[in-house]
């Protein structure tokens, strides 16, 4: 019973004493409790890593307790190192001679033991007494997880205690005041956009060793965006300027001493200046494959849209959306100014076009009557030979549109000399479509290239083209210019309707992208 309550006030007296401040330590030691007289081993034996069947008489709870806590060891000139302090508490027992403490870094693997040895006289006259032992030597650095195990010596199968410990960083008072490694994280610095240059101010501290700084791009590690800088500690000036070329999240100032091992720190000035990833884009006209792959890692999705109009919402195209977690490519993707990349973040989502400019290739959708009369004929003009399709929708409340019938073009025999112009060239392919189908409040025709995996219709709604009955000999609408010639089209009475372009405005009746309500 005395011995358990013991145990219950050891405990309390070491929880209580670890939410204090950090401990600072003289000398780097073991002590047992009094009594008993401890050696300490710093060799590490392999053959105790092995464990043997314990005596019946021995019970398997023999160790009573494992605590951890850090320490500190201070010098006047050097600052102060870390130390990983062990407490146990060992019942003993006429077949033990000890105890041994192993410290394992998560990070290494790297191990350090302690062996505790008690003497021959203790054990006898000490037997079924409770020792309670504190290892004071493990040398740890800030930030560090380890893995701690308490054997007995011999080491007895089943009679171990294991513990996961993770040393304070810089965050915590004590150790960000008196640790040499953290003075780094107390740089100051300012960005200047106007010259791009990040300056840095290095603090002067007592014993505080050289320091190196450089820009880097912080993915899993940090990779070289400039030579690094070092500050010595007699240096006059302490401020360095690090020129950068462009601002990025994943842009940081590291700083790290110049001793073995030092803990590198990152800070990420720009971190909310996410603009530059999105104009990543390349397109390559051999493969006709658009990719975008970002400069920082990202966290989202990437998708490709299309603009039914200038300003308009840009609308998800099936099948487009891929994680942005590194290169992203799109195969054999249609040129079109209204086809976008979006992407999607956390932060929100932007929109980027890259075939705005007039340098791609794009073709383009017109509608005109049909010789019939009965007819609307819709045609495709492009600079190469492809193939279109027809769809026709209605308009709803909301998107998308409800699309129902879906006509393939007849392609037309090449031009035998093409001018290049999209104005005079005769067109490519072309539908008919019954006049009563394609004209009404509510209509919409959508066509599109088939020969991509990817692309962007292009959209005329609202085609109000129904003639009224006329006295025979008599007509309000003037005769279609010969075919090829659709600079102009007179499908609305007394209406001037020019030709469409790939933005499609046509006349002040029929608007390419009609927002829909």
């Amino acid at each position: 019973m005395l011995a358990r309550w013991a145990v219950t006030l050891l405990s309390l007296t070491w929880s209580t004493y670890h939410s204090l401040a950090i401990p600072q330590v003289t000398e780097c030691g073991l002590s047992c409790s009094q009594g008993f007289t401890c050696r300490n081993h710093m060799n590490w034996n392999v053959f105790n890593s092995f464990c043997r069947h314990p005596p019946p008489s021995m019970s398997r709870s023999v160790l009573g307790a494992l605590m951890l806590s850090t320490v500190m060891k201070c010098a006047p000139q050097d600052g102060c190192s870390l130390l990983l302090r062990v407490q146990a508490s060992l019942t003993l027992h006429e077949s033990l001679r000890g105890l041994e403490a192993c410290s394992m870094s998560l990070d290494t693997k790297e191990t350090h033991c302690h062996n505790m040895r008690v003497s021959r006289a203790s054990r006898r006259q000490q037997v079924g007494q409770q020792l309670q032992v504190h290892f004071n030597c493990f040398e740890v650095s800030m930030a560090q997880s380890l893995y701690v195990t308490l054997r007995t010596v011999p080491h007895f199968c089943g009679v171990q205690l294991d513990q996961q410990y993770h040393v304070e960083d810089c965050r915590d008072e004590d150790v960000g005041r008196n640790v040499p490694d953290c003075f780094a994280e107390k740089l100051s610095y300012w960005v200047d956009r106007s010259r791009k240059v990040v300056l840095v101010q290095v603090p002067e501290a007592p014993g505080s060793p050289d320091y190196y700084l450089r820009l880097c791009l912080k993915w899993v590690t940090c990779e070289d965006a400039g030579e690094p800088v070092r500050v010595t500690a007699n240096s006059v000036s302490r401020m360095v300027s690090l020129p950068y070329s462009q601002e990025m999240p994943c842009l940081c100032l590291e700083s790290w001493p110049a001793t073995p091992d030092a803990v590198r720190t990152q800070a990420c000035p720009f971190e909310n200046d996410t603009e530059a990833l999105w104009d990543a884009i390349h397109y390559h006209p051999g493969s006709q494959a658009l990719s975008w792959e970002p400069a920082c890692p990202v966290s989202g999705h990437v998708s490709l849209c299309w603009r039914p109009g200038p300003g308009a919402h840009c609308l998800e195209l099936e099948n487009s959306e891929r994680t942005a977690h590194g290169r992203v490519q799109y195969l054999l993707v249609d040129t079109q100014p209204q086809l976008c990349l979006k992407f999607s973040t956390s932060l929100g989502f932007w929109v980027r076009c890259p075939f705005e400019q007039p340098r791609f290739p794009a073709w383009k959708m017109t509608i005109q009557w049909a010789p019939s009369r009965a007819h609307l004929r819709v045609a495709f003009f492009s600079p190469s030979p492809t193939s279109f399709q027809v769809r026709l929708c209605h308009r709803r409340k909301m998107w998308p549109l409800a699309c129902h019938r879906t006509l393939q073009a007849t392609p037309l025999p090449p031009a035998s000399v093409s001018r290049g112009d999209l104005t005079t060239d005769p067109p490519v392919a072309f539908v008919d479509i019954p006049r009563d189908e394609a004209c009404g409040p509510d209509t919409c025709i959508q066509g599109w290239r088939t020969d991509m995996h990817f692309s962007a219709p292009q959209q005329l709604c609202n085609l109000q083209c129904a003639a009224e009955a006329q006295t025979p000999g008599t007509s309000d609408l003037t005769e279609l210019p010969p075919w090829g010639q659709h600079t102009e089209t007179r499908c609305l009475k007394n209406k001037e309707m020019p030709g469409v372009d790939y933005w499609g405005k046509v006349g002040d009746q029929l608007t390419y992208g009609h927002p829909m309500p």
